[in-house]
């Protein structure tokens, strides 16, 4: 795999952890999960940094906050027992069959 996925693939999950991290510092009241929150988007935004070396910043942004959005509804589902209704299963798998058109079939998307 290239190194510019692996850099993508891995601001993605800080940023994941970031925005999950944010939900637990109960709006910057908590200190630790508060920490964890400025590290995390620092490291995802570094490792954004590297992968627009490679890629087109339309792309890597389309697949950094999609997937993102996909991971943090899932973890606000399991983790934090908030609801997604099917409009909102729809439309998260419509954000999932976007990426996919974009990896598969875009010659920009910098494979």
């Amino acid at each position: 795999m290239p190194a510019h996925y692996i850099y993508l693939i891995l601001a993605i999950l800080t940023e994941t952890i970031g925005t999950t991290a944010l939900q637990a510092s109960q709006q910057f009241t908590r200190f630790w999960p508060s920490v964890l929150v400025v590290l995390a988007y620092a490291i995802s935004f570094y490792l954004l940094a590297l992968a627009l070396k490679v890629m087109p910043v339309g792309i890597v942004y389309a697949i950094w906050s999609g997937l993102g959005i996909v991971f943090i509804a899932m973890i606000g589902f399991l983790v934090f027992g908030q609801k997604l209704d099917w409009p909102a299963i729809l439309g998260l798998a419509l954000i999932l069959t976007g990426i996919l058109v974009i990896h598969l079939f875009s010659k920009t998307a910098g494979h």
